[in-house]
């Protein structure tokens, strides 16, 4: 599969070879909802926590006679029906993640990045280097590319002055290769791969 490779400047910087297998599948969104939730789940801390009976401070001594005083037979105030007792039911600490097999994982990233080329919202560029590091630049260069939101996904390192650059920008991302998630990749209407990237990323997931 042959695909355009652009400049930051806008410009035609010949074509890159993509891999079927990778970039040439038929998405599946069954498949990239399973990863996301997946995701999402392994992001929760799951530190709330609420008392229980047995954490309340308070005594268990029975305070009101069982029968006679008209009322229910309450064996101490720890309760949830009394204000400063416990809760019924509540939060507690636990893990939220859930498995998937690296096997799966690995198939969505592939679904994820065949979604954005059949999208046409797939570009590939030569390479992802700023020489100054100012925020105007880039947005010149975005304004080129007419990318509103997009992310940037270069090789091992990421270039500090693109880094610096993107800081102030919302819509914005930037990754290295070995960050490349279904969740990021999705959540931005354009995908942005420099060729540093597609290498990368073909070898991670043959």
């Amino acid at each position: 599969m042959k695909a355009d490779v652009t400049t930051l400047d806008a410009k035609k910087a010949g074509t890159v070879d993509l891999a079927e297998a990778i970039f040439g599948l038929t998405p599946r969104a069954d498949l990239l909802h399973r990863m996301v939730t997946y995701q999402m789940a392994r992001r929760q801390q799951g530190t709330h926590q609420i008392k229980t009976r047995g954490e309340v401070v308070g005594s268990t001594k029975k305070f009101v006679r069982q029968k006679g005083s008209g009322g229910a037979r309450h064996g101490n105030r720890k309760v949830a029906q009394f204000r400063g007792g416990a809760k019924a039911f509540g939060p507690v600490e636990r893990a939220h993640d859930i498995k998937m097999p690296k096997k799966v994982r690995a198939l969505a990233l592939r679904h994820a990045l065949s979604a954005k080329q059949t999208s046409g919202d797939l570009v590939i560029l030569d390479e992802a280097k700023l020489k100054e590091a100012k925020t105007s630049a880039l947005i010149k260069t975005i304004q080129k590319h007419g990318w509103e939101s997009a992310l940037i996904i270069d090789g091992q390192e990421i270039d500090v002055n693109l880094e610096r650059a993107s800081l102030n920008l919302p819509h914005i991302d930037l990754l290295p290769s070995q960050g490349a998630n279904v969740y990021d990749i999705l959540r931005r209407r354009k995908l942005v791969l420099t060729k540093a990237a597609v290498e990368q990323l073909e070898a991670r997931l043959s």
